[in-house]
């Protein structure tokens, strides 16, 4: 019985690795080309998201749009990249990205890490004033998340968007 629930196991996790690989999800250390996973590549704009977890790894989802800009909620929800959010008075807060945390009982719980977010225009990044759900992007501006420790002062930004 326990060596069926071992090859099992096994079998579950190579096809959860394989799914994970066909569906352009690993962490961009583990697919040297984040950026050929484009939704609606032929379009002619193109607004990124782009994530950094709390291990240095990151990940960058394309999504082209043809209208003049691009509003944050429809970024995220075409780039394919998993996210949960919980609504609060002032807006989405965004819990879990990319499977980050693991798992969570509470939507960024007092000292735990969280999920800083940044805006990517010019090729410099900022810290968003506002939720995502409130951010338009044009053409070639990203949205930046990075899993930060709570104990940092002033999180730095993902890397920038390679588009």
């Amino acid at each position: 019985m326990r060596k069926h629930l071992i090859r099992t196991s096994a079998t579950l996790a190579l096809a959860l690795t394989s799914a994970i690989a066909a569906c352009g999800g690993l962490p961009a250390a583990a697919n040297p080309s984040p950026t050929s996973s484009c939704v609606n590549a032929s379009a002619p704009h193109h607004a990124y998201v782009v994530v950094e977890h709390l291990s240095g790894s990151s990940l960058q989802w394309c999504v082209g749009f043809s209208t003049d800009t691009i509003d944050g909620q429809t970024l995220m929800d075409q780039s394919d990249i998993q996210f949960q959010t919980q609504t609060f008075s002032f807006g989405k807060l965004a819990c879990q990205i990319d499977h980050e945390p693991a798992q969570f009982s509470q939507c960024s719980p007092p000292n735990q890490p969280y999920w800083n977010l940044f805006i990517e225009t010019s090729g410099a990044w900022k810290s968003a004033s506002t939720g995502y759900t409130a951010i338009t992007l044009n053409d070639k501006e990203a949205l930046g998340w990075h899993y930060v420790q709570p104990t940092d002062p002033s999180p730095a930004p993902p890397p920038l968007a390679k588009g």
